[in-house]
């Protein structure tokens, strides 16, 4: 797993969001597209794709898509 791919595969959860669009410093909770449903969506992509488990209470500690990557990456 590298930062890149996991930019790559959260950014195709959201809809309105053009490929390219987030960066490892993105605070991804100021996204417009940002909702909860979305959270629940990132947490379910990254237990399927990582059998990772996040609880809300962890994307609420996160800010930017680079700490969403660091705990999978610990967690893994």
């Amino acid at each position: 797993m590298n930062i890149n791919t996991f930019i790559e595969k959260i950014e195709a959860e959201f809809d309105e969001l053009e490929p390219g669009t987030l960066q490892k410093e993105t605070s991804f909770k100021d996204l417009d597209e940002w909702s909860s449903m979305h959270a629940l969506i990132i947490i379910a992509l990254i237990d399927t794709e990582y059998d990772v488990v996040l609880t809300g209470e962890d994307l609420t500690r996160l800010s930017s898509v680079e700490d969403l990557y660091t705990i999978v990456k610990e967690r893994k």
